[in-house]
């Protein structure tokens, strides 16, 4: 039992009463109304007791003796009544127990939770664009219309022929197709070029003269072209509506332009050389282009690029980061479709 009173008390309910001085004792009262929710724990008929839940923190005074304070004691509860006077005041009668003698109570720390990682994410924003393509492939990618890498594999250029993922179709290049997909390249190629040069967002200044550019090596192909006497098509609406899109992104988000930017790029060196080596065999007469052509190594131009878009990458939000990923399957679908016409 606490020898001092407790000072300072008001019939509150559910009001914190500090104490005082130190010797007080700390009361945390929760009190029922008659009526209330604790109406149906009522004990018997009679006398109008409810229960009454008191939090109650003791505290020695501090002897002059001391040369240190010991830590709080830790709370004790205990569950004591309060009747119910006819006028309705509220009699309350509290009772407490001491803490143990220099005892403190555990520290309970509140667990941390850490949300799942996503594929790839701890090596960086491409390598989490890797996983999207790979899932993407994985589905299916004729739900989605997409002509991913899978599409432009080594082995179907071995047999002279090229295979639309899943659905094993063989594709007949036409010289007419060609040149359509030759010049809707090279206004996308252009739009990706110009946006990073002249664009005043810091984002894009990253990728400027990366050695993959590809617009002037499409132009002198096309002069190519024209010189043999070949009439050189305009942009089809695949194409425009693609660059269309891609100013729309440059304008309102980075991360969604970059993913664009770094799957065309990717997508060209790699399963674009494919499509080029069967062309050139099936159409040029073993002709090579500057457009599968570069003046380095093109693998470790597209490593330089990668690394400077993790790099990048590190300072996006998790936001920014997921509107880049859902990217990839437009960027997948847009290509895709725009392949399609060397066999229309």
């Amino acid at each position: 039992m606490f020898s001092s009173p407790v000072r300072s008390f008001a019939p509150v309910v559910g009001e914190a009463f500090p104490p005082r001085n130190r010797g007080d004792a700390h009361l945390v009262l929760r009190l029922s109304r008659p009526g209330g929710a604790f109406a149906a724990r009522r004990r018997g008929g009679g006398g109008g007791y409810y229960p009454l839940f008191c939090l109650c923190t003791s505290y020695s005074s501090p002897s002059s003796s001391s040369s240190s304070s010991l830590p709080p004691p830790p709370p004790h509860f205990t569950t004591t009544t309060a009747p119910v006077t006819p006028s309705g005041a509220t009699v309350v009668t509290t009772t407490t127990a001491s803490a143990p003698a220099g005892s403190a109570g555990p520290v309970v720390k509140k667990r941390k939770r850490y949300r799942k990682a996503y594929p790839g994410e701890s090596k960086g924003i491409v390598e989490e664009m890797r996983f999207v393509a790979m899932r993407l492939r994985n589905d299916g990618s004729k739900g989605l219309g997409v002509d991913n890498e899978g599409a432009w594999e080594d082995s179907g250029a071995d047999t002279g022929e090229m295979s639309t993922a899943g659905e094993g179709e063989t594709w007949k290049p036409s010289m007419e197709g060609f040149l359509k997909y030759l010049v809707d390249s090279k206004l996308i190629f252009e739009t990706l070029e110009r946006t990073v040069d002249r664009s005043d967002d810091v984002a894009y200044a990253f990728f400027r003269k990366t050695g993959l550019e590809r617009s002037n090596c499409l132009s002198n192909d096309l002069d190519w072209f024209s010189g043999q006497g070949i009439v050189i098509p305009t942009p089809t609406s695949l194409g425009t509506t693609y660059a269309a899109y891609l100013n729309e992104l440059a304008e309102s988000s980075a991360p969604s332009f970059l993913c664009h930017f770094y799957n065309i790029y990717f997508a060209h060196a790699t399963g674009g050389l494919a499509i080029g080596k069967q062309v050139s065999e099936k159409l040029l007469e073993d002709q090579d282009l500057e457009f599968y052509k570069w003046e380095e190594d093109v693998f470790e131009l597209l490593q330089g690029t990668r690394e400077k878009l993790n790099k990048l990458g590190e300072h996006w939000s998790r936001d920014e980061k997921n509107r880049c990923l859902r990217e990839a399957a437009k960027c997948f679908r847009f290509l895709g479709q725009i392949v399609r016409l060397i066999i229309l």
